[in-house]
């Protein structure tokens, strides 16, 4: 079998599942909420996270960014587009598409800068991206080179997929009572669907590892504040640690510079009794 008709019959089967087209909703949802306040701070010409200070390795980036002008108003005009449009089922793919070099780019700043603020939410804002992608693979699988025109639209009109039998027919214009009654059949066959522990068991794995492993792969990172800076150093490296929080907090170096005095910084001498 083909990679396009493996990818297709896929792609078939978790669109035919309700509780998969719930979780693709609330993505939706999520993502656009993410932006859309930082997009409003930058649009009134804020700096966003304005109460980290310019000394911290993000700060440095964030007060420059504010600085840029019109770059700064245009950067919220694409979040704020890109928000929007992920609130639309019209637009909700190009608003994928357009999300997604955003919050690349923001989640590979945050490794970069080993910022605290989106250490957690950034990489998850990004699979949450994907997610969204690859529900819509259909609208876009065409502009893959293993996927030809031609061969794909029999498959198609064989699958009729869950969006245009349950979900599109719940939320369609009806009367109210009416309408109730399809609520009530959607989540009649919802409870019918079987459901897939195994795909929310991995983004349950997904939300621990970036949540609890991700933040411990660092022995040292900036932390947003001095004192939060002050407070990971124990034993025998609070010297070493007292320099380093004050070279990127209170001297304003950059961070591998920073890190390295750190790292070939003595150990504390241990003074007995």
């Amino acid at each position: 079998m083909s990679i396009s008709s493996t990818l297709d019959r896929l792609h078939s089967q978790a669109k035919q599942n309700r509780w998969l087209w719930l979780f693709s909703i609330f993505n939706h949802l999520v993502l656009a909420l993410g932006f859309i306040p930082a997009a409003i701070v930058k649009l009134i010409d804020e700096r966003f996270a304005s109460g980290l200070h310019a000394t911290h390795p993000m700060g440095h980036y964030l007060e420059a960014l504010h600085l840029t002008g019109y770059y700064y108003t245009f950067i919220s005009v694409v979040q704020l587009a890109a928000a929007v449009m992920l609130l639309i089922p019209r637009t909700a793919t190009l608003g994928a598409f357009l999300y997604f070099p955003v919050i690349l780019n923001i989640c590979i700043l945050t490794f970069a800068t080993r910022f605290d603020g989106s250490l957690f939410t950034a990489p998850l804002m990004t699979l949450a991206n994907l997610y969204i992608l690859g529900w819509n693979y259909e609208k876009w699988k065409y502009i893959l080179p293993f996927n030809d025109i031609t061969k794909q639209k029999s498959l198609e009109s064989d699958v009729q997929t869950q969006e245009t039998v349950g979900q599109g027919g719940v939320f369609s214009r009806y009367k109210p009572r009416t309408l109730y009654a399809r609520f009530r059949i959607f989540f009649g066959q919802l409870f019918n669907d079987k459901f897939p522990i195994l795909f929310f068991a991995g983004a349950f794995a997904a939300v621990v590892f970036f949540m609890i492993v991700v933040p411990g792969l660092y022995s040292v990172r900036p932390r947003n504040t001095l004192p939060q800076c002050l407070s990971q150093f124990k034993d025998n490296r609070t010297k070493a640690g007292e320099n380093f929080c004050n070279c990127i907090h209170t001297s304003g170096e950059p961070l591998n510079k920073c890190l390295n005095e750190y790292n070939n910084a003595p150990k504390d001498i241990i003074q007995m009794p």
